[in-house]
Formats: C-alpha cells, sequence, structure tokens
C-alpha cells in the first residue's frame, strides 16, 4: 500500500468513526442499537409470494420469468424480486437511506434478504453476477455503486462456501441519463436508456468469456424494468445466453 492509499485508509476510518460517535447504528425501525436494519426487522418484512412476467405482468409466472408471449419481444429472461416495495415498507426504506443517504452498511441485510429468498428460487444458477453500472459522473458523486456493494454481499450469503463471482467489470454505462424515478411511463424510462450501455473491454477474450452463460444482473430496485432490459440487451449480443435480473424490491 502506497502513502496515498495510507492517508486515505486512514481518513476514511477517522470518517467512520466520527460518524459512529456522532450517529451511532439504530435500526431505522424499532429504533434498536447496534444496526441500521436489525436481524428481527429484517426477518419481519413480507417476502414476495407471487411473481408475475416482469412485462405484461399480467401473467403469474415461476420467481418472475417472463412470458412465453414476452419473451420473444426481449432480452431479459425474467425479473426477481424479494419483497414488494408497496409491501414492505422498511425495506423500502432502507434502500432509500442505503442509495441517497450513503449508508453502505445497509448493503449487508439488503444483499442477505436477497440471497436468502433468491435461493428458495429455481432458477438456473449464474455462472457470475454483474452489478448494474452507474455512469461515472454518479459513481463519484456517490462514492459507491450501490448495485456492485449489494452483488457482493450476496455473492458472500447465497453460496459462503463456494461465492458466486462478481464482474463488475463487464458492463459500463456510456451515457449519462436522468434516474429512472425522474422519468415518467414506461416509453419515457425506455427512451431514457436507450443505448446508455456497452461491454467495457474490447477484448475478444472478455468477450469469449460471456459466450453461452447464465448472468445474474443486481440491482436495488426494478419499476418497469427498463435498465435490466438494456442491461440484458447489450449482454445478449455479446453472446450472453440468460440474463435474469435479481432486485431486493420492486
Amino acid at each position: 500500500m502506497d502513502m496515498h492509499s495510507s492517508i486515505r485508509t486512514a481518513f476514511l476510518r477517522t470518517g467512520e468513526f466520527l460518524a459512529d460517535l456522532l450517529f451511532p447504528r439504530v435500526c431505522i425501525d424499532c429504533r434498536k442499537k447496534g444496526a441500521y436494519l436489525c436481524d428481527s426487522c429484517l426477518d419481519a418484512a413480507p417476502r414476495k409470494r407471487e411473481h408475475t412476467c416482469p412485462f405484461c405482468t399480467s401473467v403469474l409466472t415461476p420467481f418472475g420469468q417472463t412470458c412465453f408471449s414476452c419473451a420473444p419481444k426481449h432480452s431479459l429472461d425474467g425479473i426477481f424480486a424479494a419483497v414488494s416495495f408497496r409491501e414492505a415498507s422498511v425495506i423500502a426504506q432502507s434502500i432509500h437511506i442505503f442509495k441517497y443517504e450513503y449508508v453502505r452498511e445497509l448493503a449487508t441485510p439488503l444483499g442477505a434478504l436477497l440471497a436468502e429468498t433468491a435461493s428458495k428460487t429455481d432458477l438456473p444458477i449464474p455462472d457470475f453476477l454483474v452489478p448494474v453500472p452507474l455512469h461515472t459522473w454518479r459513481n463519484r458523486y456517490r462514492g459507491f455503486n450501490q448495485s456492485s456493494l449489494l452483488a457482493k454481499a450476496f455473492a458472500s450469503s447465497f453460496m459462503p462456501e463456494l461465492p458466486l463471482v462478481v464482474r463488475d467489470n463487464i458492463l459500463v454505462r456510456t451515457r449519462f441519463t436522468l434516474p429512472q424515478a425522474k422519468s415518467h411511463g414506461a416509453k419515457e424510462r425506455k427512451a431514457n436508456l436507450k443505448n446508455a450501455f456497452s461491454i467495457r473491454s474490447k477484448n475478444p477474450f472478455v468477450k469469449k468469456s460471456l459466450k453461452n452463460k447464465t448472468v445474474w444482473l443486481i440491482d436495488d430496485v426494478a419499476t418497469t424494468g427498463a435498465t435490466l432490459e438494456e442491461c440484458a440487451k447489450t449482454l445478449k449480443k455479446a453472446g450472453v445466453k440468460k440474463v435474469f435480473g435479481i432486485v431486493v424490491a420492486r
């Protein structure tokens, strides 16, 4: 570790110490001290029981897989969500604090929740996980990519004895876009993300490593699924065989 890295690490640790001193870890729901989201409140959050096709949203499908009618028109093979955004308010609040109040520690319980629910599906086990990327500018502003932190927490919880590989060097967001929450309607969200992603490396060995693979795209929230669909389209063009969106809430 060079001198600059050592100084930066010391600075971050000092910042974390001061943050703990001024803003002690208290569960956002029950106010119990020790964690921002305690195990009891995490366990009490209602899990999503019924899943529908992510595109027509009218056909019940196993674990949110894309239905037969929609499959020919879309790249994404399905979206699995651990909870419903409306029904699990504590999870919705946790995601908001995680992303917009920059509480990185929430990646651990949210990733564990996602791993616990996804492990009960019969979706094909992925060859690797791909976090949905942020644009460089937004990543610098926020200081982290919440999807990447989630993917790493998910990987360590899903199969602890044989952790899944997280490949956050595959996709890149090439165009700065409005946050999807500020786009209105499915058409506007789709247009906002058109051609916004690409494969990061032009190295033919990287593209070869994607051929016929199964990928789980990790993100915090899916609304219309436009972001996941655009990522899936990019991955499928590069040779990936199956792409499933795996999100905390929908």
